[in-house]
Formats: C-alpha cells, structure tokens, sequence
C-alpha cells in the first residue's frame, strides 16, 4: 500500500489482482482508500478519484456529523448501548459483589463491591459485553458455515482498533470486534457472514463481491447501518 494526494486529500492505494477499482470512505474520519488493478499507473487512479470528489466530500460530511458518544466515565445516567439499543447505566455502590444486570429495556444496573474504581467499572463493563457477546456470535457462526459451506477452526472476540473483523484464512480463525456488542444483531451477521466469505476469498475483489451478494443480497444495507451508528469515543475505522 501507498498513498497519493488528490487535492486536500490523501488515498490510501492498494493494487491487487483484480479488474475494477474499489473506492472506499471510512468512519470516524473518513479515511479514503481505493483498491485498483496492478497494472493501472498513478495518473489513472487521480482521474478516477478526481470524478468521485463529490461523492467523497459528501461521505466525509456525513462522518464528521455522526453523533459521537462521548468519553464513558461509568457514571449513573450515563447512556451505553447493548445490542442497538439505548441504556441509562444505574450505579449501585456498596453490593455484595460485582455484577451486572439488565432492568426492563431501560437500564443497566451496576452493582459495586465498596472501592470500585472507575477502570475496575470499565473492565466489569467490557468482560460483560464480551460474555454476552459470545452467546451471540457463537449461533451465528454456526448457522453461516452451514449456508457458505466452509468452516473456522476458531474465533475470538478482541478489542481492536482498525476492524471490526479479522480473518486469518491460513489459521481459519476469525476475530470479531468487542464493539459489535454494542451493535444490532444484523450488523453483527453481516460481519461474521464477510469474514466467512474470506476463507472462500482472501480478497475484497469481484469474486468477493459477488460472493457476499450471493449469500447476504442486503450486505450494502447493513454495512451502512453499521456506519450510520452512533461511533465510540475511540476513533477506528474499517
């Protein structure tokens, strides 16, 4: 990968083995990227991103308007999302033990053993999205290997700062990002269902285009969903 400057931009270019150029804008910051055929050179590529300078600007608009949650500091009455859905989390000091509960479609109770600090709140929070995450990604991964008619020898669920997913198609071993936890279920699938199809295809070419439109048709849908969501406090992008 290099990069080149197309007026007050900078694209991220990648050269594979494939027929079309793929242009790309990324959330939070509207990180620009296009994938192109090996044997284009420089000045075909600036042509190309020079006629799509009004899709861009409009991209990177929408990114930069998208609401932003602000820096979690695991207080009562603030907002945390589980699963699509909006939570006020509810502090309750001076429990009996650390845990944590869902109260109706309202609220996340927190109960704290006294001298809980606010990294020990957040670390209960984390280890709580991802038990609860693990519980859903495990049907769906089961349900997908069946329809795409592969299999992973494993996965995980990590914090990660580049991807919401991860597949090492040597290992057959998928990473699924801690975030999507806070994600709706059909953002989810649409996640574990693309790092399936990379053990059919490494690559993010025609074929796998044309294998995600093959087992997930509204795939564009939910990846704009995905993006249209409220973004953490830690900037990263896919």
């Amino acid at each position: 990968m290099y990069q080149i400057s197309v007026g007050e931009h900078i694209i991220d270019v990648v050269k594979k083995d494939i027929k079309n150029l793929h242009l790309a804008v990324y959330p939070p910051n509207g990180r620009i990227r296009i994938a192109v055929p090996k044997h284009l050179d420089d000045e075909t590529i600036r042509l190309h991103i020079v006629s799509k300078l009004s899709w861009i600007k409009k991209q990177i608009t929408k990114f930069e308007q998208a609401e932003r949650l602000p820096k979690r500091e695991y207080v009562s009455g603030e907002s945390h999302y589980l699963e699509g859905r909006r939570y006020l989390l509810n502090v309750i000091p001076n429990a009996s033990i650390n845990q944590i509960k869902i109260r109706g479609k309202k609220y996340i109770d927190l109960y704290e053993k006294p001298g809980t600090t606010v990294s020990h709140r957040a670390l209960m929070m984390q280890e709580w999205y991802r038990a609860r995450l693990k519980a859903r990604i495990e049907p769906l991964i089961s349900k997908w290997q069946g329809v795409i008619g592969v299999h992973v020898n494993g996965w995980d669920v990590r914090k990660m700062k580049t991807k919401w997913g991860s597949c090492n198609t040597y290992a057959r071993r998928i990473w699924i990002n801690l975030e999507l936890a806070k994600k709706p279920e059909e953002c989810l699938e649409y996640i574990i269902v693309h790092e399936l199809v990379h053990l059919l295809e490494r690559h993010h070419n025609d074929r796998f285009v044309a294998l995600m439109d093959k087992f997930l048709p509204n795939w564009r849908y939910r990846r704009q969903l995905l993006n249209e969501l409220p973004l953490s406090y830690e900037e990263w992008d896919y």
